[in-house]
């Protein structure tokens, strides 16, 4: 009876690593979950799209600074094709176009590709 147990003891132990592993990713923003994912604290938000050069060239970076900031800032994006309205609200006229909020509020822009280090800083910035 002991030895039924084990596989699920093991894959038990393992869920927390999962549902750890998850949370290093870009936060997915669309219109119905931004408020409760954006809200708070310091987020930034990559406004993106499938079709955009320069938006591929930085997804590594976004995913890398997921891994970075996390449990300090949300790092989030915004596929500007599936989510127009947020395009819209948030005036976005170039992408990537990275947003950085506080609470809610627009605090400083990011446009074009830039190196990992010139956004690090711009959000080291805002977690003072």
């Amino acid at each position: 009876m002991k030895a039924a147990l084990l596989p699920l003891l093991a894959a038990a132990a393992l869920l927390p690593l999962a549902a750890g592993a998850a949370d290093n990713k870009p936060v997915a923003l669309t219109k119905d979950n931004f408020e409760a994912k954006a809200g708070k604290g310091v987020v930034l938000v990559d406004f993106w799209a499938e079709w955009c050069g320069p938006c591929k060239l930085i997804a590594p970076t976004i995913e890398e600074l997921a891994k970075d900031y996390q449990g300090k800032a949300v790092i989030a994006k915004v596929d500007v094709d599936e989510n127009p309205d947020l395009a819209r609200r948030f005036e976005i006229k170039a992408i990537p176009n990275l947003k950085i909020l506080k609470d809610g509020k627009v605090v400083d822009e990011i446009v074009g590709f830039v190196p990992k280090a010139d956004i690090a800083k711009k959000l080291d910035k805002h977690l003072k």
